[in-house]
């Protein structure tokens, strides 16, 4: 093991360390398990489309917490437009963020971050499908997208490309999520029933056959 890396997985293992330490201290995982106490804490604060936007980039880094949450409350504060606006802003610095981590940890953070056998999964698409396939998977709903980030930090994909891909590939759930927020807000609930449900239903089928549409993908043509 040479100096460089040795200094890198030591610079790893403190800020993971830190990152643990700040979030059992403060109670800080609280805030993404609880939506009242998360909005509560967005309004009370002085620049709160800030501290949303932060919010949203550390939802991304941190791949383990669910962004569903968060991006829901979007909508709810700001409104479909601006809360979308937002959500892309935050998501798109969180997700170049974790592909940076990446591309300078290198597989030392990989192992900390991502699950072995999701790893294995994708790591055939992002070395040998190329470009498409990496939009696909941020734009099938229940595909681990914040992961995918750190995995494609490791693969050749220039980062100019990566930021588009996970931009315009995130769009959609997003938008969506700060419509049902909007709607919530709105207490139009039948509406807001439809949305769910078929959010619901499209998330089940990807994730029900995602390993078939995963299959697919690698048997097809290159």
């Amino acid at each position: 093991m040479n100096k460089d890396l040795a200094y890198r997985i030591i610079l790893l293992l403190v800020l993971i360390g830190l990152g643990v330490f700040l979030f059992v201290h403060f109670d800080l995982y609280l805030f993404f398990t609880d939506k009242n106490k998360l909005i509560s804490f967005i309004k009370t604060s002085r620049y709160d489309q800030f501290v949303f936007i932060a919010i949203q980039i550390i939802q991304v880094v941190v791949a383990v917490i669910p962004g569903e949450i968060s991006g829901f409350i979007g909508g709810y504060l700001y409104g479909p437009l601006w809360g979308t606006i937002y959500s892309t802003i935050g998501l798109t610095l969180g997700s170049w963020l974790a592909f940076m981590l990446a591309r300078f940890f290198g597989e030392p953070l990989l192992e900390k971050v991502v699950k072995k056998e999701v790893f294995e999964k994708f790591d055939h698409f992002m070395e040998h499908k190329g470009l498409l396939v990496s939009f696909l998977l941020f734009l099938i709903p229940g595909f681990p997208k914040d992961y995918l980030c750190y995995i494609m930090g490791v693969s050749r994909i220039p980062t100019l490309t990566f930021i588009i891909i996970s931009t315009i590939g995130r769009f959609f759930g997003t938008a969506m999520l700060s419509i049902s927020g909007n709607i919530a807000r709105k207490e139009q609930y039948p509406l807001l029933a439809v949305v769910v449900v078929a959010a619901i239903i499209v998330s089940l089928l990807a994730w029900r056959y995602h390993d078939k549409i995963l299959e697919l993908l690698k048997n097809s043509k290159k």
